[in-house]
């Protein structure tokens, strides 16, 4: 595991490890420019199994994306990224996935055209925002919430534009809404219209049409300075 040598400081070769990590932005970035449409990058658990209701929507919300015009990216593996990328191909779409080598858990699933395996977390998220238009976020865990506050903090802080976040599943990501409200939002920590950042639903259409109009809108207006210069 490359990273753990870095961050642990198990190996010296810092020169060489600069090196590697480059090649993998560049990889990455070559893998973006193949995608050669509009994306959206869909995130969720790699625990989700084939017969789980949230398997069946991501199954759903992929294949409708696809059939908008949208490529859809994943990180590539099991559960929700399978299922969202198997949409993606049912809907005669392009299917695109960013896996990670890990110990345990993930492996590539069987419905990619586009696909690349990092060895850095760090280079992989950024091919995430790199490709997309907007994120679509199922049930996950801290993977999952990690790129759900990466995406908040890139928009909030104007590092993107225009870029939608809808979260899937009404009932799962309720009590998270009502611990930001409650305390960030009432202790001043985010301002209201952070909240506005965010599309609740459990409606694949609507997951569509939040990503549609947006990027109909980012295509019709010119791009702007960023209103904030650093996170809350």
């Amino acid at each position: 595991m490359q990273d753990r040598r870095i961050l642990e400081q198990q190996d010296g070769d810092l020169r060489g490890h600069a090196e590697r990590i480059g090649r993998e932005f560049l990889d990455g970035f070559l893998a973006v420019e193949r995608i050669g449409r509009p994306a959206i990058t869909v995130f969720g658990s790699a625990r989700v199994s084939e017969d789980s209701p949230v398997y069946a929507c991501a199954r759903e919300v992929g294949r409708r994306l696809a059939e908008a015009g949208f490529a859809v990216v994943t990180g590539g593996g099991p559960g929700v990224m399978e299922a969202a990328n198997r949409g993606a191909r049912e809907g005669g779409g392009l299917s695109v996935g960013f896996n990670i080598e890990l110990p345990h858990e993930q492996h590539e699933n069987r419905y990619l055209d586009i696909s690349l395996t990092f060895a850095h977390f760090y280079a992989r998220k950024t091919m995430f925002v790199k490709a997309a238009e907007g994120f679509v976020i199922f049930p996950g865990g801290f993977g999952t919430l990690d790129e759900l506050f990466e995406a908040l903090t890139l928009i909030q802080t104007g590092k993107v534009l225009h870029f939608p976040v809808v979260l899937f599943d009404e009932d799962y990501w309720a009590p998270l809404l009502v611990w930001i409200r409650g305390r960030l939002l009432a202790d001043g920590l985010v301002s209201p219209e952070d909240l506005d950042l965010l599309t609740v639903t459990d409606d694949p259409d609507q997951a569509v049409q939040t990503m549609l109009a947006f990027y109909d809108r980012r295509c019709a207006e010119s791009p702007a300075e960023p209103e904030k210069a650093d996170a809350q």
